[in-house]
């Protein structure tokens, strides 16, 4: 299967509110917390998902079930499929919690579309290395996650709404991911921008051919991240 990469998008404070600066400062510290308390035992993110878990099969969900928020209708899971990283968490926010009236744009029908009684979107995914910490952020294609493709101005509404607030099967991970959508969310705007893009370029570049089932197109758009130059970048802002 072929990865399509986008450009992405460095951290630009042009536009951002007082406000929105100083969420993501409170995300940072709330992320440096998460690690702070893991590292006292000698444990990390991705260690946290997976523990009693059984074995580390490639493409299974971790935890079993997902990481499902009844009230927030969030979601997550983690799982591995692709080189150059430990694996990656895939987030999702479900009908449940989208603001009344949002729908998924005109696209074709698939029949994992009718294996559940509402519609989600997929919002980012985190790619991890083998020591459980962050270094990349990417979109992919609607077949990836068996996801409802929701226009980026909608996701981008759905990513305040994250949030993932109850004690299983991590605290310390359920935190620190609603902690990174906060953090990166210019620089996840930013690929949500470029998979509407990418996915525009490819369906007029191949027009007989289905976009969102097109298993050529996988990865729309990806970018390299750092917590740390992130939460400088944004003490230089705020400063």
């Amino acid at each position: 299967m072929t990865e399509r990469q986008g450009n992405g998008a460095a951290f630009d404070p042009t536009g951002l509110t007082g406000e929105r600066l100083a969420e993501m400062a409170a995300a940072g510290a709330e992320i440096l917390e998460c690690y702070r308390v893991l590292a006292k035992t000698g444990d990390n993110i991705v260690g946290e998902i997976l523990r009693d878990q059984g074995a580390f099969v490639e493409l299974n969900h971790f935890p079993d079930g997902d990481v499902y928020d009844a009230d927030s209708g969030a979601q997550y899971y983690y799982h591995a499929h692709r080189d150059g990283e430990h694996g990656h968490f895939h987030t999702f926010l479900r009908q449940k919690g989208m603001p009344a009236g949002m729908a998924p744009v005109a696209q074709s029908d698939a029949d994992y579309m009718h294996q559940r009684d509402d519609s989600l979107s997929h919002l980012i995914a985190i790619s991890m290395d083998s020591y459980g910490f962050p270094i990349s952020l990417f979109t992919t294609n609607r077949w990836v996650t068996a996801d409802n493709w929701y226009a980026c101005a909608d996701v981008l509404r759905m990513l305040d709404l994250f949030e993932i607030d109850h004690a299983r099967p991590s605290w310390p991970v359920n935190r620190w991911i609603t902690a990174m959508i906060k953090l990166f969310r210019p620089q996840i705007a930013a690929l949500l921008r470029d998979r509407d893009d990418g996915l525009a370029r490819w369906r007029a570049a191949h027009p007989d051919r289905d976009p969102f089932e097109d298993r050529e197109l996988e990865v729309i758009s990806e970018l390299p991240i750092s917590v740390e130059d992130q939460i400088r970048a944004v003490e230089a802002a705020r400063a």
